[in-house]
C-alpha cells in the first residue's frame, strides 16, 4: 500500500471516536507496521520535560528494554533535543546508537509537535539498510500531524 493509500486509513484512526488515545496511536502503529513492509518496529515515545526523558507509548514489535530513554542518548534523545527528523541508513555507523535488538539495520525518527512543542515522536526500525526514503519522512510528519490532533 501506499503512503498516500495510507493517509485516509491514518485519517480514519484519528476520527474514530470509541477508541482511547492509545487504542488510535496502536492503531496506527499496527497499521503501518502491517502495510509497510520494512516498517518492523514502530512505536511512540513521549516526552517529560521536567526529567528530560522520554517514556515509552504504544508500539508494535519486539519487546523493548528501553521504555525510559533520557535525552541526547540514541536517536529517540538526540531527536528529543533537536527537534528534527533523524534518519540512520545503518545503525551500525552510529557512535550513540541505542541496539533494541541485533535485527535492526535502520531506524527513522521524527519528532511530534503540538502547539510547536516537541511532546514526542514516532520512532521506526527496519531489519533493512538504507530503506528510508525522503517520501518516509514526509509521511511519517503527516502521521504525526495527524496524532498531534489527539492532543
Amino acid at each position: 500500500m501506499t503512503f498516500q493509500e495510507l493517509q485516509p486509513k491514518v485519517r480514519s484512526i484519528i476520527s474514530e471516536t470509541p477508541l482511547s488515545r492509545d487504542q488510535k496511536l496502536l492503531a496506527i502503529c499496527e497499521l503501518l507496521n502491517q502495510q509497510v513492509s520494512y516498517y518492523n518496529w514502530v512505536g511512540f515515545y513521549f516526552a517529560n520535560h521536567d526529567n528530560k526523558t522520554l517514556h515509552l507509548g504504544p508500539y508494535v514489535g519486539a519487546p523493548t528494554d528501553h521504555t525510559v530513554i533520557p535525552f541526547g542518548k540514541g536517536i529517540c534523545g538526540q531527536v528529543a533535543e533537536s527537534n528534527a527528523n533523524f534518519v540512520v541508513p545503518d545503525v551500525s555507523a552510529q557512535d550513540n546508537y541505542i541496539a533494541c535488538s541485533f535485527t535492526v539495520e535502520s531506524e527513522i525518527v521524527v519528532p511530534l509537535f503540538v502547539n510547536g512543542k516537541n511532546i514526542g515522536q514516532i520512532d521506526i526500525d527496519s531489519h533493512v539498510i538504507d530503506p528510508f526514503t525522503e517520501a518516509d519522512e514526509r509521511f511519517l510528519e503527516f502521521v504525526n500531524q495527524e496524532v498531534a490532533k489527539l492532543f
